[in-house]
């Protein structure tokens, strides 16, 4: 994997998403930047949809950056305040050597949100239809493919022995690499998921993060510095309050809180994904990370050959951070 310090070179042509507060305010402006747009992170969108941003007195700059490296990028160069991306992202940059490294002070979701996309339809699917199949699985160190290679050998697929997975697909790239042709199987989150399977061009045969179990999978980071900032506060408190919001709210009101986000996704589209997101429990009901959590995401980098050390949870994990939010 490329040393992620090294990508501050790189010039980020990312698009962005507007903030919904009045613009005749002087709000100041949080600027995010999420690995990619995902009905995964539905408390996020809602958390802008209803307000809850402006209530805490921000304006928050949604650019979607198509990758955690690129966006903990902008983290690191100074062109985000708060990055949304894997946790791996910054255990690779600790693993690096770097002191003034992130930290992460709110979990947003607990699980793989993906889904195994066949590209025929079945109605007794069996990890067992992969051997000797290819599978599109992301780009190789990040979550998602970390998680497919941990749930495949699980149940007796390794790469390069009874099955291939491809890994030189760039994440926002896969659905169309796997439209156009390339590999048997792909995995997809949501609302591409959904949408594939509604139009034909692909059928939901297993949920990656069922099968995973409970994980850190995508967080948010802030540089130390910020961590301390009222605005990375008001930020979370925010997102906290979309938490606790989505538990009690009905799968039609999610997918209307979160449709201005997905204008080429249809409202029931949008009520399926919410539904299937809340029945597996993916989502965060509160900030914080757990330590044997954090651990079992070591765990998966270590099997898949990815880590170079095990960097203390104390280090990385700023709960601290996210219980004042809560708290307040």
């Amino acid at each position: 994997m490329k040393k992620i310090v090294s990508l501050l070179c790189c010039i980020l042509l990312l698009p962005v998403f507007a903030c919904t507060a009045p613009q005749n305010t002087n709000l100041p402006v949080v600027r995010l930047h999420e690995v990619t747009r995902s009905v995964f992170y539905a408390p996020q969108y809602v958390a802008d949809a209803l307000g809850f941003f402006a209530d805490e007195g921000i304006c928050v700059e949604i650019t979607t950056s198509g990758g955690s490296e690129k966006a903990m990028t902008a983290l690191l160069a100074g062109e985000a305040d708060i990055c949304l991306a894997g946790p791996e992202t910054g255990v690779y940059i600790m693993n690096e050597g770097k002191s003034d490294h992130p930290v992460i002070v709110g979990q947003l979701t607990k699980r793989d949100g993906s889904f195994l996309i066949s590209r025929t339809p079945t109605d007794s699917f069996s990890w067992d239809d992969l051997i000797g199949k290819s599978v599109i699985g992301g780009r190789s160190g990040g979550m998602p493919i970390m998680t497919l290679r941990y749930v495949m050998a699980k149940n007796g697929l390794n790469d390069g022995d009874n099955c291939t997975i491809i890994d030189s697909i760039q994440f926002n790239l896969m659905a169309g690499a796997f439209e156009g042709g390339e590999g048997d199987y792909v995995t997809l989150f949501e609302p591409t998921a959904t949408e594939f399977q509604n139009a034909g061009k692909g059928y939901i045969v297993a949920n990656i993060g069922l099968e995973s179990g409970e994980v850190p999978y995508t967080c948010y980071f802030a540089t130390a510095a910020g961590s301390k900032s009222e605005t990375v506060h008001a930020f979370l408190r925010a997102i906290h309050r979309a938490q606790k919001w989505i538990q009690s709210a009905s799968d039609r009101e999610i997918a209307e809180a979160m449709q201005p986000y997905f204008p080429d996704t249809s409202l029931e589209s949008l009520m399926i994904v919410a539904k299937s997101y809340r029945e597996t429990d993916s989502w965060k009901t509160e900030l914080t990370m757990g330590e044997a959590d954090y651990l079992r995401l070591l765990d998966i980098m270590e099997f898949n050959g990815v880590l170079t050390g095990r960097p203390a949870f104390t280090e990385l994990v700023d709960n601290a951070t996210a219980n004042a939010a809560m708290e307040n």
